[in-house]
């Protein structure tokens, strides 16, 4: 049995979870609603404010996809309750970032400054020139979105300037040493 799969998800007060035909879950809490198809094969129940996942048979495809549902779900539950964030880093001389009404703008080195724009269920904070706070309560949609904005300038080997993840770790390269 997946370790995973087998743990039980409590839903926390004040969110309602609804399990439609073909596992269609909908999930309503303060920070929003999220709608999901979850693997029609599992069955999902909700007793008295807690959800169990379990699986027809143990075929290799659906053990593996025992965990994934009930991962995603409890990602349901605890985007609509707490949400998710994704910190970024910005290093490199004169590489900033600025939020200007619903829109950052960094100057990452080129000719031009970069400009992205929030969505209804993405917010940015900027605390400081050169950090970057991404939150929603999808997170998937969180992790993609803070992918997006590291990949306008990834950082790079040499000196180490560029967009990072504040938990990454970049491997530096030494560079050429002088002709003797």
């Amino acid at each position: 049995m997946s370790r995973i799969g087998r743990e039980a998800i409590t839903v926390p007060a004040g969110v309602t979870v609804t399990v439609g035909e073909n596992n269609r879950v909908t999930v309503k809490g303060p920070n929003g609603e999220l709608t999901q198809q979850l693997c029609p094969l599992m069955t999902i129940e909700n007793k008295d404010g807690v959800l169990h996942v379990t699986r027809p048979n143990d075929e290799p495809e659906t053990r593996s996809l025992h965990g994934l549902t009930r991962s995603l779900l409890n990602n349901m539950v605890v985007g609509v309750t707490t949400g998710f964030s994704r910190a970024l880093e910005i290093n490199g001389v004169g590489y900033r970032a600025a939020k200007e009404g619903n829109k950052l703008v960094m100057n990452l080195g080129y000719s031009h400054q970069v400009i992205v724009e929030e969505t209804a269920d993405i917010k940015i904070d900027v605390p400081a020139p050169n950090q970057i706070i991404i939150k929603g309560s999808d997170k998937q949609k969180v992790g993609q979105f803070a992918a997006d904005v590291r990949n306008k300038r990834p950082p790079e080997p040499y000196k180490g300037k560029g967009i990072k993840y504040v938990e990454e770790h970049i491997r530096r390269i030494e560079g050429k040493t002088g002709a003797k």
